[in-house]
């Protein structure tokens, strides 16, 4: 009996038992402490361990966030960080909620043709504007939890929970700002915009470039993603990340070849072809504009200013005395440069003669010009464009000290020109961009030139001194051109001189000497195909022809004859152009360096290749380093090879003395 009196006081006190202990996964575990309604449908469990304490339920505090707030709020349990942080979540949740409605997410372009569906227009707006109260409530209590709570920001510097608000706080901003946007699409973002009860002002303080500037359009990056870029550098920190699209300056010299550049009447006196960088990286950061407003009025009455900083200037922002990171992401305006762009396709067209929009080379600034950064060009190869450069100018927009430092101008040239005229073309640029700046700022000397494959070649000769002038009429038998040798037109393509601004050339696999890969058959078959800018070949006919001379038909003779050839066919070893120019070297005080691919086990220089370009044609001598990297002719795009570059460019700032390597 009393053996079975203890079985069922066991089996009784086992069936009242309550809590039962077991293992969980670690990601189930950080995904409770971590999670929130910004990464899955339900808010976090800090939130919901506070609605649990009024007895609330999520769901309808959601449907009814203002209620639902001021129950909490009414609970002296409640704690300040507690509430804020979960009235933060709670509003940001509604506008999330509202987001996903048909009123919202219908599209109000194809409605508004109707007229008969005011109703529906009526309902969009509507829903809109409830979505832009709901975000701006979820600003107040998120700014309100990390700047006016008795905990100052520094004392919860490990907390999950601050984590979580500070991105509640920068994704309410960025949906906000984009909310708004949508609701006001006929309307400039001009310097105040007005929510509800609550008024925003508009401050570029921070950001001169932006003051009195149009935008054509301001997009959040937050939720941006590039297929093509390998890493998204960003900088963790305070306020919303956005891209700001400056409209590009009307062209005013619609596709014209022009023979003589440097002396050339541009309007304004600036070339059209020099872009100044209209994709522009901006954080925004909704502070309140009394800077010692209460808790009370920050939630409730006080008007905010919503301030846009340049990230590339600025690392920190300053709250109530107090310096804190700013947010920042350096990929996005770049990534959506490229992806709007669509810079490869114009390239091959180009290279077929199919494009007429790259008659003339251009220079991109990528980003926002600064006069104390140090200057890097990089110039693509054959049928390449920028795109060749992403992996290496991405990886510079995420080093800190390359960031601090440089700033990247990119040549985009169509490749089936001759190489002399690229080459006189891209120096005329390059210049001509150089003297837009103040001479005496730190940007205007120092730069350092990279080139990769042709474009290396390009590179070697703009860091050379050399007048090949007789050379070039022996080597070409110009016999008839001869009486053209006093010819400003003619002589300039053939004196390289070099760019003042240039202290140091990189050269990625570059067929100095040429290329056998350039006579294979199939080579050789695309070489048929790829002809002359017709436009260049035209205006040099033009600029050529005398009062008593028409040398037009000469110089379809000497093209008809080979001596004039197009880019790929100047690659070739045996090509006129490589005869001519293998042996120009840089001046004696530039500092050069080759990284060169070998895609063979073989360590002989006559044997080692990356598959184009064989190492006795990249080798240089008198380079200051040689690295050699396992690989193929696209060597620029290898780690090793970025790794090397961003070695140099490294080594550079500090022979400079303006950088110390720890």
């Amino acid at each position: 009996m009393i053996k079975l009196l203890l079985t069922l006081t066991a089996v009784s006190m086992s069936a009242c038992q309550v809590v039962n202990v077991k293992n969980q996964a670690y990601n189930v575990t950080i995904a409770n402490e971590r999670d929130s309604i910004l990464t899955r449908n339900k808010m976090s469990e800090a939130s919901l361990n506070v609605l649990s304490m009024t007895g609330g339920e999520a769901k309808q505090c959601i449907n009814n966030p203002s209620v639902c707030v001021e129950s909490l709020e009414k609970t002296p349990q409640i704690l300040d960080e507690q509430l804020l942080s979960a009235a933060s979540e709670i509003y940001l949740s509604r506008a999330k909620e509202l987001e996903a409605t048909v009123d919202c997410k219908a599209n109000i372009s194809k409605i508004i043709k109707d007229e008969k569906k005011q109703e529906q227009v009526d309902a969009h707006n509507e829903c809109l504007e409830q979505q832009l109260k709901m975000l701006d409530k979820s600003i107040r209590y998120s700014y309100a939890y990390l700047f006016k709570t008795k905990r100052i920001p520094q004392e919860r510097l490990f907390d999950n929970r601050q984590v979580q608000i500070r991105d509640f706080y920068n994704q309410a901003l960025a949906k906000m700002i984009t909310v708004y946007t949508l609701r006001y699409k006929h309307e400039k973002l001009g310097h105040k915009i007005k929510i509800a009860n609550s008024t925003y002002h508009i401050n570029y303080q921070d950001y001169p470039r932006l003051e009195n500037q149009e935008v054509q359009n301001f997009l959040a990056s937050y939720n941006m993603n590039f297929s093509g870029l390998r890493s998204i550098n960003r900088r963790d920190g305070f306020g919303a990340e956005f891209v700001a699209i400056l409209p590009e300056k009307e062209k005013q010299q619609e596709d014209k070849y022009i023979i003589d550049p440097l002396n050339y009447q541009y309007k304004n006196g600036i070339n059209p072809n020099i872009h100044h960088s209209t994709y522009l990286p901006v954080t925004v950061a909704a502070l309140p504009k009394t800077a010692n407003a209460t808790l009370e009025q920050v939630v409730h009455d006080a008007e905010f200013e919503i301030k846009a900083y340049d990230p590339y200037n600025l690392d920190h922002l300053n709250i109530a005395g107090k310096k804190y990171p700013l947010a920042a992401n350096f990929s996005a305006p770049y990534g959506l440069w490229l992806a709007q762009n669509n810079l490869g396709a114009a390239a091959y067209l180009s290279l077929i003669n199919r494009d007429n929009h790259l008659n003339m080379p251009h220079i991109y600034m990528l980003e926002p010009y600064n006069p104390n950064k140090k200057v890097i060009v990089l110039i693509h190869g054959l049928a390449s464009s920028p795109e060749g450069w992403i992996r290496l100018t991405n990886d510079i927009m995420g080093d800190d000290v390359l960031r601090e430092h440089y700033q990247v101008w990119q040549v985009f040239y169509s490749t089936n020109a001759p190489i002399l005229e690229s080459r006189f073309q891209i120096s005329a640029l390059i210049q001509q961009t150089f003297n837009t700046l103040d001479p005496n700022a730190p940007a205007a000397k120092d730069a350092v030139l990279i080139g990769h494959s042709m474009g290396g070649i390009i590179a070697r000769l703009l860091v050379s001194n050399q007048d090949v002038t007789k050379e070039a009429l022996q080597i070409f038998n110009f016999n008839e051109l001869k009486k053209l040798n006093s010819n400003p037109i003619f002589v300039q393509r053939l004196q390289f001189k070099p760019i003042a601004n240039i202290d140091r050339a990189i050269f990625l696999a570059s067929p100095h000497r040429g290329t056998p890969f350039a006579n294979r058959w199939f080579t050789k078959l695309a070489r048929r195909v790829i002809q002359l800018p017709v436009a260049f070949v035209g205006a040099l006919g033009e600029a050529l022809d005398g009062k008593d001379e028409d040398y037009t038909e000469l110089l379809m003779t000497q093209i008809k004859d080979g001596a004039l050839q197009n880019g790929p066919s100047d690659l070739s070893q045996n090509s006129r152009f490589t005869k001519l120019t293998k042996d120009v070297m840089p001046i004696a005080q530039m500092k050069y360096h080759s990284i060169i691919g070998n895609n063979t086990n073989s360590t002989d220089p006559n044997v080692m290749t990356d598959g184009v370009v064989p190492y006795t044609s990249a080798h240089l001598d008198g380079a200051i380093s040689e690295k050699i990297i396992k690989g193929g002719h696209s060597i620029q795009e290898t780690p090793e090879a970025v790794l090397e570059l961003r070695r140099i460019l490294r080594l550079h700032l500090v022979q400079l003395g303006i950088y110390k390597q720890p």
